[in-house]
Order: structure tokens, then sequence, then C-alpha cells
């Protein structure tokens, strides 16, 4: 039996057949669902040991740079990578793993389970932001500082846009599974549309178009600089592109197709 229905039954059992789960607990099945599975706690601990890994070597690479702000953007980076595959499993799994009906024969509204694996992929991105922190923090301490006193400077706008671009790639990777709802072509697709959009953006023609949609040129500065009301304009057309659009026909993809 799936996790969802072993988490449910005692509730089902109290309640009678007819009882809807809070979206509360809901979300943290789907929590259990990304880190009980082979591939979802793997990956998981995979991230953590990168991020681990890049945080010891980043003294030895970059030398006189051991500032706190340095390594929380360089360790960020493995999350911002690996973490929306997570996502991506969280919802193809359903059909990669035929759990799909029996999931939604416990939960019939569709759209719960689907805003419970958003909000699930939110509290993960969380976790992991900080978990970053943290590890990151240790390994500032342990490298020492450097000549200028900077060394756990970081910024009030960076810990909020940092939080922020994880928290979103994340939605991104769940609408992209929801909306293909087949983890191989998800994972391929995660790592081939950005690089091909930015091929393509740097043909001069389409430049324009690029700092509209172009993940690279319009998300990165979340975790670079400050952004200004421009650079918010240019990420929030790039989320409404690839993470509301995959959110919304992933939602019409599992509400309106058939389970078996």
């Amino acid at each position: 039996m799936s996790s969802l229905s072993t988490a449910l039954e005692p509730q089902v059992t109290a309640r009678g057949a007819g009882a809807r789960p809070s979206l509360f607990r809901l979300t943290g099945v789907e929590l259990r669902k990304m880190v009980d599975t082979r591939a979802g706690s793997w990956l998981l601990a995979a991230i953590v040991l990168l991020t681990i890994a890049t945080v010891v070597a980043r003294p030895f690479i970059d030398g006189s740079d051991s500032s706190l702000r340095g390594s929380f953007v360089d360790a960020s980076q493995v999350a911002q990578t690996f973490l929306p595959i997570v996502g991506i499993l969280l919802v193809t799994s359903e059909w990669s793993q035929r759990t799909a009906l029996i999931t939604f024969a416990l939960v019939p509204q569709r759209a719960r389970v689907l805003t419970a694996k958003l909000n699930a992929g939110v509290v993960l991105a969380a976790a992991a932001w900080v978990v970053i922190l943290a590890i990151t923090a240790v390994g500032t301490a342990f490298a020492g500082g450097d000549e200028h006193g900077a060394t756990w400077s970081l910024p009030g706008w960076l810990i909020g846009q940092s939080a922020l671009y994880l928290a979103v790639l994340m939605l991104g990777g769940i609408g992209l599974g929801a909306a293909l709802q087949s983890p191989a072509p998800a994972i391929v697709l995660y790592f081939l549309l950005p690089l091909g959009f930015a091929a393509l953006g740097a043909i001069p023609a389409l430049d324009g178009l690029a700092r509209w949609l172009d993940g690279t040129q319009t998300l990165e500065p979340l975790v670079n600089e400050r952004m200004g009301a421009a650079d918010w304009a240019h990420a929030g057309t790039t989320l409404a592109v690839w993470m509301a659009l995959p959110v919304l026909v992933g939602l019409w993809r599992i509400t309106h197709s058939e389970v078996n």
C-alpha cells in the first residue's frame, strides 16, 4: 500500500469513507513521499554531500574569499540544479509507479493533490535553504575570516531572494512533471530547455525576447544582486512562462486525464 493510503487509512476509518483529509495532512503525506523512496532519499543525500563538498573545496579554489555570502551563493547552486528533480519525481512517480489510481481514489479532488504537492515542494525548498545556510555557516567558521571583516555578512535581500529562487525552481519542476507525467522526458527537458533557450538568446535578433524569457538572464540576479523594478518584471514574465504555465497545464492534465 502506498504512503498516501497508509497515512490516510486511520482518518478514513474514523470519519467515514466520505471524509476529506485536510490540505495540511495531504502536504505532510507528499513530503513523506519525497524522502521515503530510494530515488528521493538518494538524491537528497547526494545534494547534501555535494553541498558539503562545495563548501569544503571552495577556500582552496578561491583562495582569499572565505565569506559566508560567497560560500552560500556557490553552495546554493547544487540545490538549485538538482532539488527540482525531486519535485519532478514526486509527481511523475504517480504514473511511473502506478500509484495514481490509489491516490485519486482516496482523494478524488485531484486539484487538492497537486496543491499539496506544490506546498510540499515549497516546504522542502525552505528546509533545503536552511540546511545550505547551516552548512555554509559551519564551513565559514572553519575557514576563518577575511581581512575586510565581512566574513559573516549576508544581506537581507540575498536571504529573501535566494529562498524565493529555490522555491520557484521547485514549483517549476513540479509543474513540468505534472504537465508531462513521465520522469524521463521531464528531467531531460528540465535540463535542455534552459540551455536551448539560452542558445537562442545568443542570437542578436532574439536578444530582446531573451531579456524577458531566458531564465539564465532574468532569474540569476536573484542570487547575485538586489533586484530592481525592471528586474522583477523580467523575472515575473519568465516565471509566468516556465513555472505558472507548466503548473496550469499539469493541473488540466491531472484533472481531465483518465487514471488506470
